[in-house]
């Protein structure tokens, strides 16, 4: 109940014998930022236990990391990464609703089951053996156990880099049985007119959760606003690029990935063995829940003051009376969480922005009051399916947006770039 253990590495069975625990804090080596919970530590052959997000979250006046704004280093993603690069034999992460901006269920749904990953040479050798969530309960439990308190050890780690050892030893036994599938990215390029060789490509991500056998009446999660609604604009946008009178000078691409849900893995496969190489990749724009909310005055850019790409979706508002606004929930770290970041990850300016939260009138208003429960409460569940009583006006807006930013893209010779504070800078 209290506990979900998985394995990246491409064995049958996984055993973790009498590993000792060790609090590693929020497991940030993070050299910019002066700080490093790994510090004077050999964790080989031990199991971390990791905070969730990164140290700027719960201490926002402190001027640590971004506050509120959360940084890769908050990501599960990169706790995991650190702790297999550290030698750790294990990393479990502690969940909390609020840091995580998920509850357990969508730990629970999205870490049971089938996981997917993709085939790597060493079989994935180089990973912790174990990847885990602990429940908050179970945590205090664990800590509790060694004789500490668990609030008393997360103040310590707020306030500076910080492990400890916590007495006690995790045995876990994963058993796995493999099954290797394909699945396709789907990629179509309109050829530009004086420079083909250089592409703007936009993304979608088309898979969802699949299907729960175990679940009574409806069993299948359709993804409608997750990520029907993207990959609809996508094939909008690229029927209104064939259209064109007149061909741009640039390519134009759009690239519609697969297995998303899994940790990015279509986008993360394609960033890794490019079609159009990535210094011919002028710039990603990405597609992904596009708001069902309606028409809004703002458009919410996640991840802002990350590149230059801002400047043109600016533009483009402008012309429809719009204005760009921080996403609503920085902590969450969403433009860690969708495909362009596999293109970021690799040095390509990547943009991911959508209809923001000031609705256009009171209509609107009143319409994205009863539909937004709907959305919140069918993420990742079976309930996310089309419902007549959308108003995909804001859909259109944000397409048509976008569309804009591309076109202006390929119709000049400029090669926006990365922000100086950005964590990401282009490949030379």
């Amino acid at each position: 109940e209290g506990m979900i253990a998985s394995t990246k590495r491409e064995q049958s069975l996984v055993e973790l014998k009498e590993s000792d625990l060790v609090f590693v804090g929020y497991g940030v080596n993070a050299p910019e930022y002066n700080w490093n919970d790994y510090q004077g530590l050999d964790v080989k052959g031990k199991t971390v236990v990791i905070l969730v997000n990164d140290p700027g979250f719960e201490n926002p006046e402190s001027g640590k990391f971004q506050g509120k704004t959360m940084t890769y280093y908050g990501r599960w993603s990169y706790k995991y990464e650190e702790a297999s690069r550290q030698g750790a034999e294990a990393a479990i992460i502690v969940h909390e609703t609020e840091p995580a901006s998920y509850g357990w269920s969508v730990v629970a749904n999205s870490w049971s089951g089938a996981q997917y990953g993709l085939v790597s040479k060493n079989g994935n050798a180089d990973r912790v053996a174990v990847e885990g969530w602990l429940t908050l309960e179970s945590a205090q439990k664990v800590f509790a156990d060694a004789g500490l308190d668990f609030t008393a050890e997360k103040e310590l780690a707020k306030a500076g880099p910080y492990s400890k050892a916590l007495n006690s030893k995790a045995s876990v036994t994963v058993k796995n049985s493999f099954k290797t599938s394909e699945s396709y990215n789907v990629i179509a390029s309109l050829p530009g007119a004086d420079s083909p060789d250089e592409h703007v490509i936009f993304t979608a991500h088309w898979d969802h959760l699949g299907k729960d056998e175990t679940k009574e009446g409806d069993q299948i999660y359709n993804g409608a606003h997750d990520n029907t609604t993207g990959v609809a604009a996508a094939l909008v946008m690229a029927k209104a690029y064939a259209n064109l009178n007149i061909k741009p000078q640039r390519s134009t691409t759009f690239l519609i990935v697969t297995a998303e849900e899994q940790g990015l893995l279509g986008s993360k496969y394609y960033s890794e063995h490019p079609i159009i190489p990535l210094n011919k990749t002028v710039a990603n724009i990405n597609m992904d829940a596009m708001s069902v909310l309606g028409k809004t005055k703002d458009v919410a850019v996640i991840g802002m003051g990350k590149s230059e790409l801002e400047t043109y979706l600016a533009k483009a508002a402008k012309r429809q009376n719009r204005y760009l606004v921080e996403e609503g929930h920085p902590e969450a770290g969403y433009y860690y969480r969708s495909d362009h970041f596999s293109f970021a990850k690799q040095g390509v300016p990547a943009l991911y922005a959508k209809g923001g939260e000031v609705p256009i009138d009171e209509a609107t208003a009143q319409y994205r009051k009863r539909t937004n429960v709907i959305v919140r409460g069918c993420y990742h569940q079976v309930c996310d399916q089309f419902r007549e009583s959308w108003d995909l006006s804001g859909i259109e807006e944000d397409a048509q947006l976008l569309f804009e930013v591309g076109y202006e893209l390929v119709s000049s010779e400029d090669w926006p770039n990365w922000a100086e504070t950005s964590e990401f800078q282009r490949q030379k």
